[in-house]
């Protein structure tokens, strides 16, 4: 007969029951299995307390914490079907909390018309709408069209149109909202945050200006100190 050793390597995985917890590997799971069946409740004991040093040793990735202690205590148990009789330092694992499935998280109804703009923007029309003073709405409007565009920069390379951003704005607030066209791109209403934002970058790209001491303000200074020492030199002689 063949000795438990040669057994092991024999058996085919197809053959072997599925691995509870992966991270501890098939050898841990047949030591608990192993443990189980140890008659003397404190050989029990002391055996569960020198696998949890050994799955520690395993996961050697994981912190030595009483958090991860206890999540070991808890996946010995679990790796045992909770059928292990032992006296454990952690409250035992609820089993029907682990094996409860998961709410069902509901499909998102929500339509959103401009997925672009996002749905705050959809909200701050529904709010700018009941604004009643209509320089304040307009002003209103105005922002959320730099918002607009300003969004659409950041997902599409091309340049949109002031008339589609009009349009949008028409559209979401179901004819509710106007703006003249003509102004909006007379002025550059929607152009504000945009060019803002594109003048920070470019300043903070360069190293340097003429007015805080840029390379040629260094050069001109020099440039100075030379042209007076040669004029002190010739007064001298």
């Amino acid at each position: 007969m063949d000795s438990p050793i040669l057994q092991t390597m024999n058996e085919y995985n197809t053959g072997r029951l599925p691995v509870i917890l992966k991270e501890y590997g098939r050898n841990i799971q047949k030591l608990i299995e192993y443990i189980k069946n140890i008659e003397d409740r404190e050989d029990r004991n002391n055996s569960a307390n020198t696998l949890i040093e050994l799955m520690k040793q395993v996961t050697p990735t994981l912190r030595d914490t009483p958090e991860t202690t206890q999540k070991m205590w808890d996946d010995l148990y679990i790796m045992a079907g909770f059928e292990l009789d032992i006296d454990s330092p952690y409250p035992i694992p609820e089993k029907d909390v682990l094996e409860k499935k998961p709410d069902r998280i509901p499909y998102n109804t929500q339509n959103i018309r401009y997925k672009h703009y996002g749905k705050n923007i959809e909200l701050l029309v529904s709010e700018v709408i009941d604004i009643e003073d209509e320089q304040e709405q307009q002003n209103a409007i105005i922002y959320i069209g730099k918002l607009m565009k300003s969004f659409h920069a950041s997902w599409n390379k091309e340049v949109i149109d002031d008339e589609v951003i009009v349009e949008n704005i028409r559209v979401l607030s179901k004819g509710k909202l106007i703006i003249d066209l003509e102004k909006v791109r007379e002025e550059n209403l929607f152009e504000s945050l945009y060019k803002e934002k594109k003048r920070s970058t470019q300043s903070s790209s360069k190293g340097g200006n003429f007015n805080s001491g840029g390379p040629r303000a260094r050069n001109n200074n020099s440039n100075s100190n030379r042209s007076s020492n040669s004029n002190n030199r010739r007064k001298r002689s």
